[in-house]
């Protein structure tokens, strides 16, 4: 759904029983400050107590705002590892001091080290509590601009999540003149972006519609290098036909000149791997030191990258089979003239 208003979220999500935690927090907006008489664009964010517990920040200074802090409605935030060194430059602590932003003076509790932007639920340059907004977030709606993290005390229990919050769901009447019809899933977060996609439905938010067009997307993609290296290999073994005419009059099995070229082609796949995986790594340390996107630091994942080893192998192998199968049918006589 939509982003939700504060006050559906603490009154009906909060509420929940199996969760651990629920973390609520406002999209970022961007408001503007001066330093030395220059702009600087914040992106800002409004948060519960539980944010701090739910979301895995690492705090280079101080500490996150408290509840009671929150409830006293205290004017504190914490800030972005960039924007204390845009705001206060780099050097000394800046825990205590003071930051503006929309014309408001807050008291910096804490700094965390700075996320992409591409990680739309936890980036944010400053951090304050919900209760210091100047919308008011006890106005009884449904639709705002709020969305919660809910933590499970373990895997187990988030289908028992998603039928508690199903349950409460359904005991909800829209009162908004703009729809008739309220429907609300608590999904994971790949699921939750693809639902509102064409790819969406009621099952699983479209993961399996996802799965399924991204595996025959990736067999399409494997497929056509795996025909290229089937006729690369046709013409490098009829290059070879003098050799086959030669080993098969010595007395080698159809078996033996198979398994010999199947292997040699395993062997060029790998090497071809390792090269692959060398570029990539390059290309990564390329895009990170460009700074293409603030923060964004690219890696290599290792279940990934032992899938696609695995992967190429495998259309590695049935890349070598057909034509080492051609030639081991060969005559002698016929290996020998075509030379």
């Amino acid at each position: 759904m939509a982003p939700a208003s504060f006050y559906y979220l603490n009154h009906y999500v909060s509420t929940l029983k199996t969760p651990a935690k629920v973390a609520i927090t406002s999209m970022f907006s961007s408001t503007n400050t001066y330093v030395n008489n220059k702009k600087l664009v914040i992106d800002m964010k409004y948060t519960n107590a539980e944010f701090w517990e739910v979301m895995d920040y690492k705090f280079i200074e101080g500490k996150p705002y408290t509840a009671q802090q929150i409830k006293n409605g205290e004017r504190v935030a914490v800030i972005s590892e960039d924007i204390k060194n845009k705001y206060f430059g780099k050097g000394d602590g800046v825990v205590g001091k003071y930051i503006e932003a929309d014309n408001v003076q807050y008291r910096v509790s804490g700094v965390v080290k700075s996320v992409p932007i591409t990680m739309l639920v936890s980036y944010g340059d400053l951090f304050v509590p919900y209760t210091v907004s100047k919308s008011d977030y006890k106005q009884k709606s449904i639709m705002g601009r709020y969305m919660a993290v809910i933590l499970a005390k373990s895997k187990d229990d988030l289908p028992k999540i998603k039928s508690e919050y199903a349950a409460v769901v359904s005991k909800i009447k829209p009162d908004d003149k703009y729809f008739d019809v309220f429907i609300s899933v608590a999904d994971p977060y790949v699921a939750s972006l693809i639902r509102n996609s064409p790819l969406g439905d009621t099952e699983d938010g479209g993961i399996s519609k996802l799965i399924f067009i991204a595996s025959i997307f990736v067999l399409l993609f494997m497929l056509l290098p795996t025909l290229n290296l089937i006729n690369i290999n046709i013409s490098r073994i009829m290059e070879r036909s003098s050799e086959i005419g030669v080993r098969k009059a010595f007395g080698a099995s159809g078996m033996t000149l198979v398994g010999q070229f199947i292997v040699e082609n395993i062997i060029l796949t790998f090497f071809g791997c390792v090269i692959g995986i060398a570029l990539g790594f390059i290309i990564l340390q390329v895009i990170n030191n460009s700074d293409l996107i603030e923060n964004m630091h690219l890696t290599i994942n290792l279940t990934v990258l032992v899938f696609s080893l695995v992967a190429c192998l495998v259309f590695g192998l049935l890349s070598g089979v057909y034509p080492a199968w051609r030639m081991s049918r060969l005559q002698v006589v016929t290996a020998l003239k075509a030379q």
